[in-house]
């Protein structure tokens, strides 16, 4: 398969800047045990990227770019791979005039005060179509909880959007659950 250096037609420069960040601070090979179970000699820290403000600057204006044209009413994930990029997506939308756009965070379980939700942020409708953001797609199992709880409440999630691709079937499944993914990369943009 093609990785996403070799598909990309427009090497626009943010896109080769955060490359460039990604394969500097998010990379670390070695013998590393991943959140799946899974054995790995690399380990993908994301949040050395999204955190940094270049990095969340980066991929918040690739993320809105991605949603161009796709009908998107709502943005987010599964605490805790999706707060920064989800506050880096508000930024640039708001910098952009997409006042409209709803962002959100799903939490791992309910609030036990108040609310008691799992879904913070601006009340999403049955109807809103949305987009799951994360740093990285492994088996796609955290991204599978927020698809579900966003689901729960009559949404349709039509799109995922990650930094990073693993290639170990995350992808897959969520296309056999009809979501399109658009990672902006794949692991074979960083190691061949």
């Amino acid at each position: 398969m093609a990785s996403q250096t070799e598909k990309r037609t427009d090497h626009s420069g943010e896109w080769q800047q955060l490359h460039q960040l990604v394969k500097e601070k998010a990379f670390e090979f070695g013998n590393f045990i991943l959140t799946s179970g899974k054995e790995s000699t690399y380990y993908f820290d994301g949040k050395q990227v999204t955190l940094s403000p270049v990095g969340a600057y980066l991929f918040g204006k690739l993320i809105v770019d991605k949603l161009s044209g796709a009908n998107i009413n709502a943005v987010g994930g599964l605490t805790i791979g999706a707060d920064p990029i989800a506050g880096a997506v508000a930024a640039v939308a708001g910098m952009q005039g997409l006042k409209d756009l709803k962002l959100f965070i799903v939490r791992k379980e309910p609030k036990k005060h108040g609310k008691c939700r799992y879904i913070e942020g601006p009340a999403l409708n049955a109807g809103d179509r949305v987009a799951i953001i994360d740093d990285v797609i492994t088996t796609g199992g955290s991204i599978k909880k927020a698809v579900e709880q966003v689901e729960e409440l009559g949404c349709k999630v039509v799109k995922v959007i990650a930094l990073v691709d693993r290639k170990e079937g995350g992808t897959e499944m969520l296309q056999a659950l009809g979501i399109d993914v658009d990672p902006v990369f794949n692991i074979e943009d960083f190691v061949k």
